[in-house]
């Protein structure tokens, strides 16, 4: 069944059981996040959408491929129905928004995972999530530059590699993304009142490192750009376009912090 209460302010035609700094240039190689993903998967939830806890139920197992990088952005224009998300943040509900008017539709709503900066569908349909992962690396950009990032020290160490001889892309912009990797929370009213949900991959904190030109480059962050409470990962990606017009994901990397 699909909650009304759920269905986006700006309009689904959907009818799915949706709820609608400081760098520097050295690199030093230590603990390497994995290699080569094949997919970034954002996932736009919510505390107070009762589809929600599916899509992050399965957010959480797409957490453990190592060739996902899945991230949980919980946005925000629930909170007036009775619960305030208290992880939600308003740059993950703009960055929503802005990914819409990229494709000149009004598909805002949740949950709703956006693949590889792509294509978007529903966040609790696992099947409609792996096809979007396939079709969408059919695009020669979607995931071409090798990205990596290493913890030395007290800083974090990003390598990203020259553009493919080719490949049209030859500028993006690169951001870290803080990271909880699970997070428990007893949801007290709502539409999950009495619920407890775990949240998988949260972005606590979010960093532009630079602007990639097709060159390869190293940056350093310091970690205590991107520290808060409960963040024990990073991912880092680079992405097409800018943050108010959103394009295919170029590469990306994840590493744990503890």
């Amino acid at each position: 069944m699909m909650s009304q209460g759920c269905l986006s302010r700006d309009g689904l035609s959907r009818l799915f059981g949706v709820c609608a700094l400081g760098v520097c240039v050295t690199l030093v190689v230590a603990r390497p996040a994995l290699a080569g993903p094949r997919a970034v998967v954002e996932l736009f939830t919510s505390q107070g959408c009762s589809s929600c806890p599916a899509a992050d139920k399965i957010l959480g197992e797409l957490s453990r491929d190592p060739s996902i990088v899945a991230l949980s952005m919980p946005i925000d224009y629930w909170d007036y129905l009775g619960w305030k998300d208290t992880l939600a943040d308003n740059r993950f509900t703009a960055r929503q928004k802005a990914y819409s008017l990229m494709r000149g539709d009004r598909d805002v709503y949740t949950p709703q995972v956006i693949v590889n900066g792509s294509a978007h569908v529903i966040g609790n349909d696992r099947a409609a999530i792996d096809t979007a992962v396939r079709d969408t690396r059919k695009n020669q950009e979607v995931m071409s530059v090798p990205v990596s990032m290493a913890v030395s020290g007290k800083q974090l160490n990003v390598s990203v590699a020259s553009a493919n001889a080719g490949h049209p892309p030859d500028h993006g912009e690169i951001w870290i993304c803080a990271i909880a990797k699970a997070v428990p929370i007893a949801i007290g009213r709502g539409e999950n009142g009495g619920r407890e949900v775990t949240y998988h991959n949260v972005v606590r904190s979010w960093l532009k490192v630079g602007d990639w030109t097709g060159k390869a480059g190293t940056w350093a962050v310091p970690i205590e750009n991107i520290a808060r409470d409960g963040v024990d990962a990073a991912v880092v990606y680079v992405q097409d376009g800018n943050r108010d017009r959103p394009g295919p994901m170029l590469g990306a990397a994840y590493t744990s912090l503890h």
